[in-house]
């Protein structure tokens, strides 16, 4: 079953790849759109093989869901990175390998130092990438294929980033097509609205993709700073704060429960971190810029870009004070909401943690008294605060491991400790050398393996990816 569920994924992709090959035959690039065909064919077959003929025994376990969900990932960017290095556009592998995990975790890191040399069609498949990895693969192709409840149920489980796995509506194929039909009609608003501000299709397309998955690939070198333009900012600047917030929200939003949307917790908090970093970064940074009101423009920009994880950049922030740097970090930490397309330890869990301290803090002034831990005024399970300190303690245990073997390629500490949390945070630029105007094609082979892991283990949570790689789990079924 694990086998017949990824060759219908592979299938999915490799319908996928025509698209930039379309794309690459617009621009009269037929040599580049040409290297999308082999991938494809070699899809095409493993899906012939494997996809097509269900099993006799088609139920899965939840084991089995996040073995499918990390394997998924990684097929996809082994596949996806194909096209870059046959065309000679990323030549070493591994960096193509790194590009595409990149993109479909919607990262945004890249080793490119010139994007502009890339043919549209790369550039193209490259953003295309951070879409379809934005709402989560399995979770696209449950929209494009039938699985029954009880399987569907288990991917999205594992897959969907948050505390807490919530359906829209009872049945879980639904719940997706909700999700992705939301999230298209969005993606095609900010294509609009950029396109208004003199955009070229091409550029808003790239721009939209990147922002509505929260992973900030540019076919720009200087990014988003390359249009110099206000309104752009602010397009792109709302539009990465609207896809960091619990889509949930989006849902209850348009059946007319608007109460519940405003008295979300987690909301509230998303909101006021970005209200009260906007304040204090404007406020330090204002000496470097004509007005506080262009001081604010290039705060919020980086604020939402940063707390959302989308990794788009319109100011170099390596040389603002110490004091705005470090708020960024802290938002690189935080991340956006619970079951958004954003990165990070998301809100949700910051809440939790919090509330949890409130709560000891009471128990230790008044021993007997019973303190519970709510969220929208629903009571924390144990089940879930378990899974939240356990999360908390590998994000830690990771976070260490991953710092000291990057620590081996020798360079700055900002630079070895950004690069980590850039991309175990799923952010794309972090500080010092790898900051908006770095990149991280100068690393050894055994950090950028390093930083794929961390990329891959961040966007699924990472205990599915952790899951993939323990023995006892091939062996033991639950």
């Amino acid at each position: 079953m694990i086998r017949y569920i990824l060759a219908k994924m592979l299938g999915v992709e490799a319908v996928l790849l025509l698209l930039p090959a379309f794309v690459g035959v617009l621009y009269g690039e037929m040599k580049e759109a040409a290297t999308f065909l082999l991938p494809v064919a070699v899809l095409v077959m493993i899906y012939v093989i494997f996809g097509r003929k269900k099993p006799e025994a088609p139920s899965i376990y939840g084991r089995d869901g996040m073995i499918i969900v990390a394997s998924a990932w990684i097929f996809w960017s082994l596949f996806g990175a194909l096209p870059f290095t046959i065309s000679g556009s990323i030549p070493n592998y591994i960096d193509a390998f790194f590009e595409m995990v990149s993109g479909f975790t919607t990262t945004g890191s890249s080793i490119l130092k010139d994007v502009e040399i890339l043919p549209q069609c790369m550039l193209f498949w490259r953003s295309f990438s951070h879409w379809i990895g934005g709402m989560g693969v399995l979770v696209f192709v449950m929209v494009l294929t039938t699985l029954d409840k009880k399987n569907s149920m288990y991917l999205m489980r594992a897959e969907v980033p948050g505390p807490e796995k919530d359906k829209l509506v009872p049945k879980t194929m639904s719940t997706a097509r909700i999700l992705y039909g939301m999230y298209f009609g969005m993606t095609v608003l900010e294509v609009a609205l950029l396109i208004m501000g003199g955009m070229n299709i091409f550029d808003s397309l790239i721009h939209a993709f990147g922002t509505a998955g929260t992973g900030g690939f540019s076919n720009y070198t200087a990014s988003v700073g390359h249009f110099d333009s206000a309104y752009i900012d602010g397009v792109i600047s709302v539009f990465m704060i609207l896809f960091g917030v619990n889509f949930n929200l989006y849902f209850f939003f348009l059946i007319g429960e608007a109460k519940s949307v405003w008295k979300n917790e987690e909301l509230k908090a998303y909101l006021c971190i970005i209200a009260a970093a906007a304040v204090m970064i404007t406020i330090n940074i204002s000496g470097q810029y004509p007005n506080p009101l262009t001081a604010f423009r290039y705060a919020i920009f980086q604020i939402a870009s940063i707390i959302t994880t989308t990794g788009y950049a319109t100011a170099d922030y390596n040389v603002w004070p110490m004091f705005s740097q470090c708020i960024l970090v802290l938002l690189m930490v935080i991340g956006a909401c619970a079951s958004s397309t954003g990165g990070g330890m998301k809100v949700s869990r910051v809440l939790i943690v919090f509330k949890s301290i409130k709560q000891e803090i009471k128990r230790l002034v008044h021993p007997q008294s019973v303190n519970i831990i709510r969220i929208n005024g629903k009571k924390m399970g144990n089940d879930i605060l378990k899974s939240v300190y356990m999360y908390l303690m590998a994000y830690a245990g990771i976070t260490v491991l991953s710092i000291l073997l990057v620590s081996l390629d020798n360079k700055d500490f900002a630079t070895t400790f950004s690069s980590v949390m850039a991309t175990l945070n799923n952010i794309g630029p972090g500080l010092s050398k790898v900051g908006p105007n770095g990149n991280f094609a100068d690393f050894s082979i055994l950090s950028k393996l390093v930083f794929c892991f961390d990329m891959l283990a961040g966007r699924l949570e990472i205990f599915p990816f952790l899951m993939l790689l323990t023995a006892f789990s091939w062996r033991k079924r639950f």
